[in-house]
């Protein structure tokens, strides 16, 4: 029988939130929405700015009032008054910017992917158990009230035995774009293909037991699509698709033999979803309210709990769970023949 009522999310932040001063490394398209979710909505203070441009930092720092702007990362680092970056650099820099970012003694969130690959994830978990500092990636989807809520009807198996997960995430780009730049680590497994994953990982309770994965490659050598099939343990298949070809509906569903879960696209963002019973029909609604990426604040306020608390980890997303994604893509990304250039010799940093 379902549910009468869906339960009420937890918070992120279950006690005392220490402000901590941010700064951010990478002022781009989601830094900027990142910044006005900390400036509108929290306590949290951002006061340095650093980009590929002093310029480019400085027209950010001006939009959004951060007293300081730095010439480079280096110089943001040495800052004594940042006690947390936010690092929203392109994918093939997150690895070498959040070690950097540990080494300085820095509490660090980093944009997902958090590394190009689970080597160079596992190299900054080792630096921050090493430091004594906060690492985290910023799937923020994790950390909303939507995905909480959806977190707590599998715990308490609402859904019933798990069978089938279906869901995709497509957006068109113009050629231009910087996802078909081969020297940024473009193509969609990072940017669009790392929710799915991510989202099949949380579903399946770990990673699946076999992958199989079709591609097909897009203009100046990245891959373009990608088609995923993964078994996990309870006989649940996901069937995945990503794509830089076309937009799609980026739903998902869940479907097990009590009920089915349906998310409105895009599933991985605020939104609403839907919960019928596969007998009866009774059906209860999720419905968000407000401008989404404000919810960006809740990944935020969960840093500034978790560094309050003294965790080098957060318990809602550990790094174990991010590695674990990270593998999954790993081997994708080996069935479909994607090297990286930065993995086609090992970097130092």
């Amino acid at each position: 029988m379902l549910t009468t009522s869906l339960p009420r999310p937890r918070p992120v932040a279950p006690g005392p939130l220490p402000t901590l001063r941010w700064g951010i490394i990478g002022p781009g398209w989601i830094a900027e929405r990142f910044t006005e979710a900390l400036c509108r909505h929290t306590q949290q203070n951002v006061v340095a700015v650093a980009g590929r441009t002093k310029e480019k930092a400085a027209r950010f720092a001006e939009k959004w009032a951060i007293p300081k702007v730095c010439d480079d990362i280096a110089a943001l680092l040495a800052l004594k008054e940042v006690d947390a970056v936010y690092i929203a650099t392109p994918h093939n820099h997150h690895f070498p910017d959040g070690l950097h970012a540990l080494r300085a003694g820095k509490h660090v969130l980093i944009e997902k992917p958090l590394a190009l690959n689970a080597q160079e994830g596992r190299a900054l978990q080792a630096e921050a158990q090493v430091q004594k500092r906060f690492c985290m990636e910023a799937m923020w989807c994790d950390f909303t009230p939507k995905y909480d809520v959806l977190t707590q009807l599998l715990e308490q198996g609402e859904l019933g035995e798990l069978h089938t997960l279906i869901a995709d995430h497509g957006e068109f780009f113009t050629p231009d774009h910087r996802i078909f730049n081969p020297d940024l680590a473009g193509g969609p497994m990072l940017d669009l293909g790392s929710y799915l994953v991510a989202f099949s990982v949380k579903v399946g309770n770990g990673a699946p037991d076999t992958i199989c994965a079709r591609g097909q490659a897009a203009p100046g050598g990245v891959n373009g699509q990608a088609s995923m099939l993964f078994t996990h343990a309870k006989g649940l298949h996901s069937v995945l698709n990503t794509t830089l070809f076309s937009s799609t509906p980026g739903t998902a569903v869940i479907a097990g033999r009590k009920a089915r879960l349906v998310l409105d696209g895009h599933f991985y963002a605020p939104g609403n979803f839907t919960l019928t019973a596969n007998q009866g029909g009774n059906t209860l609604h999720w419905q968000d309210e407000g401008h989404h990426y404000a919810q960006l604040r809740y990944e935020a306020e969960h840093v500034a709990w978790c560094v309050g608390q003294g965790l080098t980890e957060s318990p809602i997303r550990p790094l174990a769970t991010t590695l674990t994604t990270l593998t999954v893509m790993d081997e994708v990304r080996r069935q479909l023949g994607i090297v990286f250039n930065e993995e086609r010799e090992p970097r130092i940093v």
